[in-house]
């Protein structure tokens, strides 16, 4: 068994400060890398060597159960038991189950798995027809209504003073949408996973008892990811640790990427103010990384005048070598993906493992374009995102099946073979199928599995299918998710917490990175943590790449992303924005004169303003996306339809055709066109930009009819 001194062996200096000192308030910034997993559990080991904790008395708090079940495997590997190492939701609602019978009464009710039957039933009474995204998009406001301990009176004026958007409805709306859904699951006597946490807060405050027994038994608190916490969260925490100090909070203010969600990073930044006498350690020894690509990361997070953004700390490189990241710039997004694609399969063909490669991105509906490259490529990948690995239906079948046919196995068959059998079932075959999407996904599931038996079956010869379902079940219980070779495709969100050799950091340009629809200084700068997150998910080798237009033939108009202007030493000029022209010294002449405007098809001068407008002669053939153009026509009869005025009034045929040319990616964008004035552009640009992105044009009127006018 270790001995406390053993524990803290191999430590770094700062990992050290922070496990050799188990008691008191302490907030540790660690940056991305930095082993903030290990600082946090030889923290808890030591103090239950030392004696300084009793390791039942210790709750860990983090937010994925992936993680939780990190840091029990890790705790168990340092020879401590008995940590209660739970998400908010576990801990929350565990305690809801124990105390209800006390506190009111019966049985706690039963926890919805997905709000969006409850949403749509609500919608149903309010006479409001809603599609399935929009319903998904209510449920998420409903979720950040009450993280943010907002009831559906207070609604209203908070969500103004966040700059919300209520979906398809104005703020007003929004509210008695709540208020609806409320009833609707008090009608059916079920919660959702929001009111675990208020319920169990409500009878923490109302019943003293009820909370000293709590105290009583967790004197010791751990909280990871404190950069994401909410209202809600925070409350419960205060609640839990009573005015007692013995409290270690860990996070990353460079990475607070939940602000849509209610997540603040308010509380580690001020956690000083709020916990007098806390101690700060600040790891920032990256593990992980080259030092190019640190030096990358770090570049993104300095601004103009040398200064840290947001209380980011400054990365350390421990690794040596590296070759530089890369930047390139592609024609349009099909000639992206492809050209990844290629890459990737060039790395594969050198010895690269498929699963020590990953394709990122700003928005999961970028993800179908490298999907289809790496299918034509025949590159086999993983989606990740959304569900866990063992709630999806596929595995969970799955799982009943092997369990079931777990005492039919006579050893006659190799595993994997019988395995294979047993998922025949489903549908289960060696051949990928040729579609991707959820058919690809489904396949992707059953084939872990398989994999999993044959890496079984190579370590232990004689193993057989009830020693896989053993193993199974304690992937279960840790939410650890079998390892599926291909190569990961995941948004900027799904990859927080991972990491891989290799990764490809597409969509780096301004409309995507930061994403058009971030308004203000703090959108623009979550947007800035993103790529952040991003750039530091590579352990040696990064490649950035962007396209100029969506789609192929249409007019370059996207700019490389604005948070690379300060990376051009690194990356090139070609990550400047706005690239360096020489500068024309003042009084140095007379103006010259502006040129005519001239038809870009055939070069003769444009005489009348709808020719100028368009860019182009009447009889010349139009260079615009046709696709695009036909689109914006749609959604302006919708919008002339619903106001009741002429089409024209909305934009001429001949602004239309120029903002189908110039394809804007941001407002700024669309103002510089001929026919977009000060007032179109408040009135319609959120529409015409969504509509240019691909948006529905009949659903983007629709969704805009009836808001209000600033």
């Amino acid at each position: 068994m270790q001995t406390a001194d053993d524990i803290l062996a191999g430590l770094d200096p700062e990992q050290r400060e922070v496990a050799a000192h188990p008691s008191g308030p302490m907030v540790v910034l660690a940056g991305a890398g930095t082993g903030k997993t290990r600082a946090i559990t030889h923290r808890i080991a030591y103090g239950v060597r030392s004696g300084a904790y009793q390791p039942q008395r210790v709750l860990a708090v983090t937010f994925t159960a992936r993680a939780a079940g990190e840091m029990r495997t890790r705790l168990r590997d340092l020879g401590v038991v008995g940590v209660q190492a739970r998400t908010f939701h576990a801990a929350a609602l565990r305690q809801l189950h124990y105390f209800w019978p006390q506190a009111i009464g019966g049985a706690a009710p039963e926890v919805m798995a997905h709000k969006v039957p409850a949403v749509a039933e609500a919608a149903s009474r309010m006479g409001m027809r809603l599609d399935r995204s929009e319903l998904r998009d209510v449920a998420a406001e409903i979720e950040w209504s009450k993280v943010s301990l907002l009831t559906p009176e207070t609604y209203p004026e908070a969500a103004r003073r966040a700059r919300r958007e209520a979906p398809g409805m104005d703020l007003t709306a929004m509210a008695r949408l709540i208020a609806t859904y409320e009833d609707v699951k008090g009608e059916r006597g079920v919660i959702d996973f929001e009111d675990v946490l208020l319920l169990t807060v409500g009878i923490l405050e109302e019943r003293e008892d009820i909370a000293r027994t709590v105290r009583d038994q967790y004197r010791h608190f751990v909280v990871d990811e404190y950069q994401d916490v909410n209202a809600l969260q925070q409350r419960l925490l205060d609640l839990w640790l009573g005015n007692r100090g013995d409290i270690c909070v860990v996070g990353d203010p460079a990475q607070t990427i939940y602000s849509f969600t209610g997540a603040t990073p308010e509380h580690l930044l001020r956690f000083t103010a709020t916990h007098p006498g806390a101690a700060t350690v600040r790891l920032v020894r990256n593990y992980r990384s080259t030092p190019p690509v640190l030096a990358l990361a770090n570049r993104l997070l300095t601004d103009a005048q040398g200064q840290r953004r947001g209380g980011a700390v400054e990365l350390v490189p421990q690794r040596e070598g590296g070759n530089p990241p890369s930047l390139m710039a592609l024609d349009d997004d099909p000639a992206e993906a492809a050209w990844v694609a290629g890459k990737v399969k060039e790395l594969v063909a050198q010895g690269r493992p498929l699963r020590e490669i990953a394709i990122l991105f700003r928005t999961n509906g970028q993800s179908e374009a490298f999907e289809s490259a790496l299918a034509d490529a025949d590159v086999p990948y993983l989606v990740r995102g959304g569900e866990r690995f063992f709630s999806r239906k596929e595995v969970r079948e799955a799982v009943l099946l092997l369990r079931g046919a777990a005492r039919t196995d006579d050893g006659s068959k190799p595993l994997p073979a019988f395995v294979g059998d047993v998922l025949g079932g489903m549908g289960w075959h060696e051949d990928p199928p040729s579609s991707s999407g959820a058919v690809r996904a489904r396949w992707e599931s059953l084939k872990a599995l398989v994999d999993l038996a044959g890496r079984l079956s190579s370590t232990t010869p004689d193993a057989r299918l009830p020693d896989l379902v053993r193993d199974l079940d304690e992937r279960i219980a840790a939410q650890h998710a079998p390892d599926v070779e291909g190569v990961t495709l995941a948004s900027l969100h799904a990859a927080k917490g991972l990491e891989w050799d290799v990764v490809f950091l597409a969509g780096c340009s301004d409309g995507l990175l930061p994403i058009m629809m971030a308004e203000g200084p703090e959108e623009i700068e979550e947007e800035r943590r993103l790529m952040y997150v991003g750039v530091t998910r590579a352990r040696e080798v990064l490649h950035l790449s962007w396209a100029r237009a969506r789609t192929p033939g249409a007019r370059g108009t996207r700019r490389v992303s604005r948070f690379l202007d300060q990376a051009s030493s690194i990356l090139g000029e070609g990550a400047r924005s706005t690239p360096k022209r020489a500068k024309a010294a003042r009084g140095s002449g007379p103006l010259k004169p502006s040129r005519p405007k001239v038809c870009k098809v055939c070069g003769t001068e444009l005489s009348t303003a709808t020719e100028r407008a368009s860019g182009r002669c009447p009889d010349c053939p139009p260079t615009y996306d046709e696709a695009t153009f036909e689109r914006l026509r749609a959604w302006r009869l919708a919008v002339s339809r619903a106001a009741s005025v002429p089409a024209f009034v909305v934009f001429t045929d001949a602004t239309l055709e120029a903002i189908a040319e110039a394809e804007p990616a941001h407002q700024r964008d669309l103002s510089a066109i001929s026919g977009v004035g000060p007032r179109k552009l408040s009135l319609y640009a959120d529409q015409v930009l969504a509509v240019v992105g691909g948006a529905d044009p009949d659903e983007v009127a629709e969704a805009a009819v009836g808001e209000p006018e600033d």
